[in-house]
């Protein structure tokens, strides 16, 4: 909003030209959502906990020790993140970019779904919220309706193309196989961020590295120079995004304020779904939904632990973990907590630092 309104006065007052450039309204962005998170965060929290009274309803087949250290601890925590995350990109961000609604929209829908997905645990009071099915199918609609208009809005040439990492000008067209594949990558994304929530600021960190390392990438990939001198693929207007995942580390960072250990709030689904689907959209948008994979592999380990044990019981009748998402199972063979969860945010950033190597790997 900002950019659009104030810099075409650039020609009149010449400080309004800082406007054109993206480092300068990302910065803005980031302490933006920041001191949103900041100033509004006491109070949201305590709404939720007027409102919760019980707080977040912890399951009865977890850890038993979350029974006693976050019962009460209320949840929702994600709508903190969406308002700053929203405000921050609104203010910033250039709103004639088609990019930058896609992926607002995605990010509200996915906290839309989570939201009304939180709201029914509190107020049943067990776990039980949206039906899977349901749930389901409202973010297949949702991720649809993206991946269409990405590739509507996308130059011709490139609009159903995947980018094969390390490899020079490896590009697969996928033809209309694109849609379900954007599906796929985005629902999968919300989802995957989702089951890693489980421990007290292990999953908004994770967030915070994939969103700095998608900043880098959004920002190397709709300047033409620069991906030219990387050998990547060009896709304009992709650049503005580079100022919506400097508003979501601002938001994030704000709210891992309140969410470190002990944590005062849970993010719940409203913030897991809809940040797993904004790092799924920018990767579809850039075209780097593999490297995505790499970036968010903690993710990805977190998925695949749940598939391996839920396949391996239903086959065999043993678990391959002692509990699953996979950091229950190292709760279960005694790591203490912030342990399993500072590991994971190492693991997080190794794998962020392999993504971004695939730009110059080639």
């Amino acid at each position: 909003m900002l950019y659009n309104l104030l810099f075409p006065l650039a020609d009149d007052f010449a400080i309004f030209n800082l406007f054109r450039y993206l480092t300068f309204r990302t910065g803005g962005a980031i302490m933006t959502a920041l001191l949103i998170s900041f100033i509004l965060g006491p109070s949201v929290i305590r709404w939720l906990k007027s409102k919760q009274h019980r707080g977040q309803p912890i399951r009865d087949d977890g850890p038993q020790t979350h029974i006693v250290t976050k019962q009460g601890t209320p949840t929702m925590g994600g709508f903190l993140i969406l308002i700053a995350l929203t405000i921050g990109t609104l203010l910033w961000a250039d709103l004639s970019n088609s990019y930058v609604w896609i992926v607002l929209l995605v990010t509200l829908g996915f906290g839309a779904i989570g939201f009304a997905d939180d709201y029914l645990k509190v107020s049943r009071h067990n776990t039980v919220g949206v039906p899977g099915k349901l749930k389901l199918i409202l973010e297949i609609v949702i991720a649809g309706i993206a991946g269409y208009f990405i590739m509507k809005v996308s130059n011709p040439d490139i609009a159903s193309v995947l980018t094969i990492p390390f490899l020079k000008n490896a590009l697969l067209d996928l033809g209309w196989f694109y849609l379900p594949f954007a599906i796929i990558v985005t629902v999968g994304a919300g989802n995957a961020v989702n089951l890693t929530d489980g421990l007290d600021g292990l999953a908004i960190v994770p967030v915070m590295i994939a969103a700095a390392s998608f900043g880098l990438i959004t920002y190397l990939v709709g300047n033409a120079v620069f991906s030219g001198y990387l050998q990547i693929q060009h896709v304009p207007g992709t650049g503005e995004l580079t100022v919506f995942c400097g508003a979501l580390i601002g938001a994030s960072l704000g709210f891992l304020w309140f969410n470190a250990p002990p944590a005062m709030v849970f993010m719940g689904d409203t913030g897991s779904l809809a940040m797993g689907g904004a790092l799924g959209s920018i990767s579809l948008v850039t075209r780097h939904e593999i490297v995505l994979a790499i970036i968010g592999g903690l993710f990805v380990l977190e998925t695949v632990s749940v598939i391996v044990q839920v396949a391996s019981f239903k086959l065999t009748g043993k678990r391959v973990f002692r509990m699953a998402p996979l950091h229950h199972h190292y709760e279960q063979k005694g790591w203490a907590e912030p342990t399993i969860v500072i590991r994971f945010w190492i693991i997080a950033v190794i794998l962020a630092l392999i993504g971004l190597a695939s730009l110059k790997l080639r």
